[in-house]
């Protein structure tokens, strides 16, 4: 058992009444009319509470929503995608031709979430083949060396460059997601023989991001800063190559090599479950060790470029001490300090520093709007609109609320992950109400759209959160 994973005993929500409605009655719900939030919900003070009711009426409204958009973003085998696959965003609106790693998986864990809510087998079903469809689109365009594209257009495989033949290889590949898309789909759909010929293919494609990637303390590296993620990240964006252990990166990887071992479980392939199971507790530890920081309670970002060169550059002088160090905490305060909660790392006593100590100490992360991507105490805090790449220096995005509400439901902050909730619930609502549409990033103190309208995405996932 991994000693950094923590499982508190749940707490009884009051969204408990709410969640039970939504998943036993929401087939009646989406087919009601829409409901517009109330007048009162429009403007809320910071970490105020809903009523019931209010909850209801923008669930309500979301999931009629969700009822008329979610199937629009199944989509048919089309150009280099051979597949039937799950798009991020609505027919028409931006990244629509795009079939995106980590987006990929996040839409597929909402769509099959309104398939629960709406207790609805054929829409289940179908998000389930189109979900196969985009994990093997992916591997179809695999390179030799095991790597996958982190985005494909319709038409065009690999329009970021991520498989070309450069040494070193400093394009980045596809985040390491695919585990977790593939254990989400075996779980949804009761089956992991669709899997069977495509799990070699993952285990390459973890390979590939070894040999690429891993630093000499065991975490990985982004190659250089494009489409990581969050992109710009100041501990990563316009940084040296090969430089920067983001906790993104490294977190998603621990999620994904867990997935991967119980998979093979499945898959009665006992030697891979134990080598993944070991690589995922051994990469826990590294993060543990090396990326959490005890005078600032606080994860942080890692610099792997520490190099004892005094042999190098005085070979006449005798060396003193070692250099102890190997890498050295970027202490910028970023959402990212939160994803140990996330994936279950942290201890108990870490994460009731972290959330004391930060998140609930002042307003540096917990916006009236949800959680700030970047602490407004930071001096790159910025909310100006960006288009290449996406503002994360401080915007909502509900992939950010989603991470920390999850996270501090894991560590047993149940107060604190259902307001949280509220407030993911009145931001997408309140835009929906507004705009017609949900969209890709907030402001946090006014609740504003910044970003393509149209966009769907991880803004489905609101409805784990109802």
């Amino acid at each position: 058992m991994n000693p950094y994973y923590f499982h508190p005993m749940p707490k009884t929500s009051r969204r408990k009444f709410i969640t039970g409605m939504a998943v036993l009655g929401a087939a009646s719900l989406v087919r009601g009319s829409t409901n517009l939030i109330p007048a009162s919900a429009s403007q809320p003070s910071s970490d105020s509470s809903w009523s019931a009711d209010d909850r209801k009426a923008a669930s309500d409204q979301l999931l009629n929503y969700f009822r008329k958009t979610a199937p629009r973003l199944l989509r048919p085998a089309e150009g280099t995608l051979p597949h039937p696959s799950i798009a991020c965003s609505l027919p028409g609106k931006q990244y629509s031709t795009n079939l995106w790693d980590w987006d990929t998986y996040w839409t597929t864990r909402g769509l099959f979430r309104f398939a629960k809510i709406s207790n609805d087998s054929d829409f289940r079903a179908k998000v389930g083949e189109h979900a196969i469809g985009s994990f093997i689109n992916f591997f179809d365009h695999q390179s030799g060396e095991g790597r996958i594209p982190m985005l494909i257009d319709v038409h065009n495989a690999d329009p970021l460059g991520c498989l070309k033949p450069d040494r070193p290889k400093s394009q980045n590949q596809a985040k390491p997601v695919f585990g977790q898309l593939a254990l989400l789909i075996a779980d949804e759909t009761g089956s992991v023989d669709w899997l069977v010929p495509q799990f070699d293919k993952l285990l390459r494609f973890y390979a590939s991001w070894v040999s690429g990637n891993q630093s000499a303390i065991g975490l990985l590296v982004w190659g250089n800063d494009v489409a990581i993620g969050n992109d710009n990240d100041p501990t990563t964006f316009g940084r040296p190559f090969f430089s920067s252990a983001n906790l993104l990166l490294n977190c998603l990887f621990y999620e994904d090599l867990k997935a991967a071992s119980e998979l093979a479980g499945r898959l009665k392939r006992p030697d891979d479950q134990q080598r993944l199971g070991t690589q995922a507790q051994t990469l826990g530890e590294q993060i543990q060790k090396y990326c959490w920081n005890p005078r600032d309670q606080f994860y942080y970002t890692v610099d792997v470029q520490c190099v004892d060169r005094r042999r190098e550059l005085i070979p006449n002088v005798k060396p003193g001490m070692d250099m102890s160090w190997h890498c050295l905490p970027l202490r910028v305060q970023t959402f990212t300090g939160f994803l140990p909660l996330w994936c279950g790392l942290a201890t108990l006593d870490q994460a009731k520093a972290l959330v004391q100590t930060t998140y609930l100490a002042d307003d540096r992360f917990r916006g009236i709007w949800g959680v700030r991507s970047l602490s407004s105490k930071e001096s790159m805090y910025c909310m100006d609109f960006s288009g290449n790449p996406s503002n994360w220096l401080g915007p909502v995005w509900i992939i950010v609320n989603y991470f920390v509400w999850k996270g501090l439901k894991n560590s047993g902050f149940n107060d604190e992950a259902d307001k949280l909730a509220d407030k993911t619930l009145r931001l997408l609502s309140t835009d929906l109400a507004k705009n017609g549409s949900l969209n890709e990033y907030y402001h946090p103190d006014t609740g504003a759209a910044l970003s393509h309208k149209g966009f769907m995405d991880w803004n489905l996932l609101v409805m784990e959160m109802m």
